[in-house]
């Protein structure tokens, strides 16, 4: 992975001499539709500018792995091929419910973000799920790993104040089961949540990283318009100055 991206990447998110920090796990969830003449459409929302992490970017719900998202077990688990490629290159913790919590904690960060609930209504939902996810027990939704597929893994480079080894998940939105009827979520973070084309979301103010998951999304839909759960995906990562692109 060479070229003008690369070195723009490697400058991203205001690199300093910070001391090393072990990127955090963190998830994301591009949900996606397909409209009446068959384009494709993404939700996608501003952060606050009152953050002081990317503020004002359009960005897919999403956000740090909680503690407690490994502690939710009363879920639909992943399809397993993507259970193999997201349990590729764990260091230190590799249990599955590290690996289910990378999901749940997208589902999560969807509902708080933009008020949408991902899994299926189930009259026999367990009364507690765990923290988080109160408000999927209170309208009888089990959580559903299964209609998720990966899209990408991305490590922040080192010397930033901020580093996340963030997994990229889609959905279709028939994975939809419920959603707050004024279209936001309750924790404030994003505005101005819309469903944009691809075109649509390139001309928005984007992280860099978020261009580059979306150029792959693109290709991928291209070749892979059903997005099969064995589809490799790409790894991005810095090593020796430079940002790799593998696949997983």
């Amino acid at each position: 992975m060479t070229g003008s991206f690369e070195k723009q990447l490697a400058k991203d998110e205001k690199a300093g001499d910070y001391p090393y920090i072990r990127p955090k796990d963190a998830a994301t969830l591009l949900i996606l539709d397909r409209d009446g003449s068959g384009d494709v459409r993404l939700l996608m929302g501003r952060r606050h500018m009152r953050h002081t992490f990317m503020p004002g970017k359009f960005v897919f719900p999403g956000g740090r792995v909680d503690p407690a998202d490994s502690r939710v077990a009363n879920v639909l688990p992943y399809h397993p091929d993507v259970q193999a490629r997201l349990s590729k290159g764990l260091k230190k913790v590799k249990t599955e419910a590290r690996v289910r919590a990378f999901a749940l904690a997208a589902i999560r960060e969807t509902y708080e973000e933009a008020g949408l609930f991902i899994g299926k209504k189930d009259s026999g939902t367990p009364q507690r799920l765990g923290t988080g996810f109160e408000a999927f027990v209170e309208r009888g939704i089990q959580p559903d790993l299964g209609g998720l597929r990966m899209i990408a893994r991305a490590v922040t480079p080192t010397k930033r104040p901020r580093r996340f080894d963030t997994r990229f998940f889609s959905v279709w939105a028939d994975a939809i089961a419920d959603r707050l009827p004024d279209g936001k979520g309750p924790s404030g973070e994003l505005e101005d949540c819309a469903w944009l084309t691809l075109e649509e979301a390139r001309e928005k103010e984007l992280p860099l990283i978020t261009t580059k998951i979306l150029a792959d999304l693109e290709s991928r839909l291209e070749t892979d318009p059903d997005l099969s759960p064995g589809t490799a995906v790409p790894y991005y990562y810095f090593r020796n100055g430079a940002f790799v692109r593998d696949f997983l």
